[in-house]
């Protein structure tokens, strides 16, 4: 069984400078650490939570072609990345005092998704310079018991809206992939 999930994600963005700037500014007030802006191979600026410990990591680099992005319109690509949060207050914060004050489109003000996992809480919103859609996400390692009744009936609604459903929706949810043969 795998231990680490993605090793990381490059985007192209348009106007590289402006997008650096804006990133630089969110990832600075997530806590992140920012790393190659070298010109070696091609021009990319990373972002990690974790540095310099092996961990997974975002970059930019210029882009050649392409337009802004706009993930209501569900095209072929990426549909939203979501980063980690500590807690949910940090969620409101970011909300408040990051994509607030810089005026940076939000999709989705700071709530709970109880059908996501007990306790989810999460802000929605959009890069203003390349259509990106980002998430900022808490999911707490211990939920409250409030949290958890809160996500058995979501579950138990959404298994209501779906009689095509055999079995209950944490048994649904997963399948099984092949492997190495």
């Amino acid at each position: 069984m795998r231990w680490r999930g993605i090793n990381h994600v490059e985007f192209s963005v348009l106007d590289y400078e402006q997008s650096i700037a804006f990133y630089d500014r969110m990832f600075g007030w997530l806590g992140y650490k920012s790393f190659w802006t070298l010109d070696i191979g091609y021009h990319s600026t990373y972002y990690m939570a974790r540095f310099p410990f092996p961990h997974s990591y975002i970059g930019f680099q210029p882009a050649r072609s392409g337009g802004k992005l706009d993930h209501a319109a569900q095209a072929v690509g990426i549909h939203h990345i979501a980063l980690w949060a500590r807690n949910r207050k940090e969620v409101d914060r970011f909300h408040d005092d990051f994509l607030i004050a810089n005026t940076v489109p939000v999709t989705d003000p700071p709530r709970e998704y109880p059908v996501y996992a007990p306790g989810y809480y999460a802000v929605f919103f959009d890069d203003p310079i390349n259509g990106l859609h980002w998430e900022l996400a808490h999911i707490p390692m211990l939920p409250s018991p409030a949290a958890v009744l809160r996500f058995r009936r979501a579950l138990a609604n959404e298994r209501a809206n779906h009689p095509e459903w055999r079995h209950p929706p944490m048994a649904e949810a997963m399948r099984k992939l092949p492997g190495r043969s």
